[in-house]
């Protein structure tokens, strides 16, 4: 499927998309509702991958920080 029909389809702009697919920007609510639509997915399924993908970007940046937290819990 080309960035530009699924832009039709969701109404979104065809930049959009493709700073989506090139991870530039961000799935937002709005976005992710419209990719469900458009797609057949779980409303849920691009709010996860966009906070899977945060997770990792938090991650990789404070990797030295988190690795010296000491846990509470044994």
């Amino acid at each position: 499927m080309s960035q530009y029909r699924l832009a039709r389809a969701t109404g979104l702009s065809q930049t959009r998309i493709g700073e989506i697919v090139r991870g530039r920007r961000r799935i937002t609510t709005e976005t992710g509702l419209r990719l469900s639509r458009a797609l057949r997915t779980s409303e849920r399924f691009w709010i996860n991958i966009q906070a899977d993908y945060d997770i990792e970007v938090e991650h990789d940046t404070h990797e030295d920080d988190l690795i010296r937290i000491e846990s509470l819990v044994s």
